[in-house]
């Protein structure tokens, strides 16, 4: 007669593992990717007309990223490291030129008065279908800093403190002096 073997009561191992899933759902964090930051514009109104007004070519910064991930500003090669100053530079209204941006004058509130805009100035950013995340992330954070560093230079001329240290009223004011404009086209192969 053969032997017989004692069986492992395991009908609590289902329970024991559910509690160790439990456990580990409960105490795992889970990395939230994030994207980037972009307000969308508002729905146009119904009862608007589109304005098909034609944009003065000087008015727009041509920024293209190619397959290589090589970085082209008006068809010159640029690096990616001299982007933002070549940003600022275009943005600034107190930088003025025949290939700037047209600008023309505002009336704001105190502490500001009148002050020069550059209103109509738009930087066109476009990729190529095999432009890299990277290159193109890099390319965003350059243009964004750019406008970021001006408005800190404006906060910190006329309220004395970094824009982020602004109240919102005052951020107002200087958002309409450095309005983000910047315009995604559809990627092209380059």
């Amino acid at each position: 007669m053969a032997k017989k073997i004692p069986e492992i009561n395991a009908s609590s191992m289902a329970d024991i593992s559910f509690l160790l899933l439990i456990f580990f759902l409960v105490t795992t964090s889970m990395d939230v990717n994030k994207g980037l930051a972009r307000r969308l514009p508002p729905p146009m109104e119904e009862d608007k007309e589109l304005d098909d007004s034609e944009v003065n070519e000087r008015d727009i910064m041509e920024v293209k990223i190619n397959w290589e991930n090589k970085l082209l500003v008006e068809g010159e090669p640029l690096d990616v490291r001299e982007l933002r100053a070549k940003a600022k530079e275009f943005v600034d209204p107190a930088i003025t030129g025949e290939n700037m941006p047209v600008v023309a004058d505002t009336i704001l509130p105190e502490p500001f008065g009148k002050q020069p805009f550059k209103n109509k100035h738009v930087i066109s950013l476009q990729t190529d279908g095999e432009t890299s995340y990277q290159a193109y992330l890099e390319v965003q954070n350059e243009l964004v800093a750019a406008y970021n560093e001006l408005r800190n230079e404006c906060a910190n001329k006329y309220y004395g403190k970094s824009f982020v240290e602004l109240e919102e009223a005052e951020q107002k004011n200087i958002e309409a002096i450095y309005p983000v404009k910047l315009s995604e086209a559809e990627p092209k192969r380059y």
